[in-house]
């Protein structure tokens, strides 16, 4: 459970944990992201595409910062105060649907070393928290073993698979759905 901020790194935390603190991603985190991203590229590939120019992340960051229907954070290791990955929320609906589409991507220091699981349920806690969702959904492609693994430990539930859902690098690529609501969190204890 998310514990009241005091980790190292700038800027008002939103979550911290025993190795990770989330914070909200600013437009000032342009040169430390897009340096992670080119550096972590062979590790993106072929899922993922997170910004690796000023101008891409300016306009991605953009997108999070004055979006009511969007939400990004930034995951630092608090050992080192690292930037360690980021977690976005998007397409937010309110009303009686109460769900947002989760987004993410591991740093090449910190990959494999669970500070993206801590950090996802940092994320989780806050978003049936202080975000008023009843549910996230990730949209994986099939073949990405480390990000499947991911929400599966986090207690997603797999859903259903979607044929040509979302255009990734130029293609139209299938997606396997999953999901947790907040009964689900609620009934193992977090």
């Amino acid at each position: 459970m998310p514990r009241t901020p005091s980790a190292p790194g700038s800027g008002p935390h939103t979550a911290v944990g025993d190795r990770t603190a989330l914070r909200p991603v600013t437009l000032a985190d342009g040169p430390e992201f897009t340096a992670q991203a080119r550096r972590s590229t062979a590790l993106h590939r072929p899922w993922l595409f997170p910004p690796q120019t000023d101008e891409a992340y300016a306009a991605w960051a953009g997108r999070l910062v004055g979006d009511p229907d969007r939400a990004g954070y930034l995951v630092h290791e608090r050992a080192t105060g690292e930037l360690a990955g980021f977690l976005t929320v998007n397409n937010i609906v309110g009303g009686a649907f109460q769900c947002g589409a989760l987004g993410y991507g591991a740093f090449t220091g910190a990959a494999g070393r669970g500070l993206m699981g801590e950090a996802l349920g940092l994320l989780v806690g806050h978003a049936f928290g202080p975000l008023g969702l009843h549910r996230l959904e990730a949209n994986i492609q099939p073949g990405n073993a480390a990000s499947i693994g991911l929400v599966r430990a986090a207690g997603f539930r797999l859903e259903g698979f979607s044929p040509d859902f979302l255009c990734i690098d130029g293609a139209w690529r299938d997606h396997q759905r999953w999901a947790l609501t907040r009964e689900m969190t609620a009934s193992d204890g977090r």
